[in-house]
């Protein structure tokens, strides 16, 4: 009955269990799952004939419903619950009409729609749960592996101080493990019920309202919070801003990887594939295809974060127009949001890493980028600004007449006096100017565990 709305290039910055979390199937399923347990939770305190609830829970599945007839029927009512709910009856009625009196008894259509979404919410934030582990594992071994490679820091794209690839993957893997910490917090928060009724209050049910409810989260898993909250939006927005701070981070490490991968530099490389990253035209290019769908995605996710924090701003206690634009951000932010984790994944563990190139790209400068270190070494004995001018000029030297720093360095009398040819090579060996890197690289790689025995527990 429901055919695929996808589009062509969804595989491309998404991946197959995300799309499915938030297909018209689904979607459907997911506020016919509520359909079902409200009729159950109805009948357990007696709000509904318990001789109902069969026919009713028969009836709330995908394949009954006409999705073309669905979709005209929301363009007309304004959402997708009110012909679902049409069509639902219509279902049970066919097979048993006492019982259609009772379907969607005591709900409004937000109620549904609602905890329909939270149903997909939880769904695809666990996915995103299991995938950020894989991938901070991922970056746990990789910073373990390289934690003392030297490569070049650069600041403002240009080559600034030796740093570890260790020291790289261990601030990837730091950001990672905060945003493990969010979604655990997340999903404290998000992951309730919406069941108020027409205007929040249940009046409809009386004073088997509460019980009710109780009993509706509990079929559904999901946390009663102490009220509803139709119009107060700021769990939904909290879910986006997760998605899309998420987003910025996986987009920040495409970056560093596409940039390291330059022919220029060729740090890095996407793991191979058949297939994977060639050009249409030029059979020796291999481009960086997972990173581009991850910067894809990031750039994206800013606006649909934005769509949801602007619909916020909701009328009184049921909101028109707000409401209505997260329908489809919020599932494009979450859809987007695991495509980008999963091509991360696939690029991360397997990285092709070019040592070689490392060391050949910290030399390119011929020492110079070590300047700071004999600057500081000096210093004790010349005093810093004196050392920093000698440094400046063996350095101006060293770039126009084309040879190393070393040499510059050692052809000057001062510098010679106060430290030695052995010593002079100990400051210009980039792996002995590293400072803290790897005891940053542990510190990652601890809190990281730290918060999986905390997950654990």
């Amino acid at each position: 009955m429901f055919s695929s709305t996808g589009r062509l290039t969804d595989l491309i910055c998404g991946n197959a269990a995300a799309n499915e979390i938030w297909s018209p199937r689904v979607t459907v399923q997911a506020m016919l799952d509520v359909e079902a347990a409200l009729a159950r939770a109805s009948a357990m305190h007696g709000v509904i004939p318990s001789n109902a609830v069969d026919a009713i829970v028969a009836a709330c599945k995908a394949n009954h419903i006409d999705a073309d007839a669905l979709m005209i029927g929301a363009a007309a009512g304004g959402n997708l619950a009110i012909p679902l709910v049409k069509q639902l009856t219509a279902v049970v009625k066919a097979k048993d009409a006492e019982a259609a009196k009772y379907v969607h008894w005591g709900a409004t259509s937000q109620d549904i729609i609602d905890t329909g979404v939270v149903l997909q919410l939880r769904a695809a934030l666990d996915l995103i749960d299991a995938e950020l582990l894989a991938l901070s594992n991922a970056l746990v071994r990789q910073a373990e592996h390289h934690k003392q490679t030297p490569m070049i820091g650069r600041t403002w794209l240009q080559q600034a101080l030796p740093i570890t690839l260790g020291l790289k993957f261990a601030q990837w893997l730091d950001a990672v493990t905060r945003h493990r910490a969010r979604l655990s917090e997340l999903k404290a928060r998000a992951l309730v019920l919406q069941f108020g009724g027409a205007a929040g209050t249940l009046a409809s049910l009386r004073d088997k309202a509460l019980p009710v409810a109780q009993s509706l989260a509990d079929d559904l898993g999901l946390q009663l919070p102490a009220l509803p909250w139709h119009t107060q939006r700021d769990r939904i927005a909290e879910s986006a801003s997760f998605l899309g701070m998420l987003s910025g981070t996986l987009g920040k490490i495409a970056r560093d990887i596409s940039l390291m991968m330059q022919t220029e530099l060729g740090e890095v490389a996407e793991p191979a594939a058949a297939g994977k990253g060639g050009s249409s035209t030029m059979p020796h290019k291999r481009n960086p295809v997972g990173c581009a769908a991850v910067l894809t995605a990031a750039t994206r996710a800013p606006n649909l974060v934005a769509t949801i924090f602007a619909g916020m701003v909701q009328e009184h206690e049921r909101a028109l127009g707000g409401w209505q634009a997260e329908w489809e951000a919020l599932p494009d932010l979450a859809r987007l949001t695991a495509g980008a984790l999963s091509n991360m994944l696939a690029i991360v563990p397997s990285m092709e890493i070019n040592v070689e190139r490392l060391k050949k790209n910290l030399d390119v400068t011929n020492g110079l980028v070590l300047g700071e270190a004999v600057m500081l070494a000096l210093g004790d004995a010349i005093g810093r600004m004196d050392a920093h001018k000698l440094v400046e000029g063996a350095s101006k030297a060293s770039v126009a007449n084309g040879t190393t720093l070393f040499d510059a360095l050692a052809a000057n009398e001062t510098v010679m006096r106060h430290l030695s040819r052995d010593q002079l090579h100990a400051l210009l060996d980039p792996a002995n100017y590293v400072g803290q890197a790897q005891a940053f690289v542990d510190a990652a790689i601890a809190q990281s565990k730290q918060h999986a025995k905390q997950q654990e527990r």
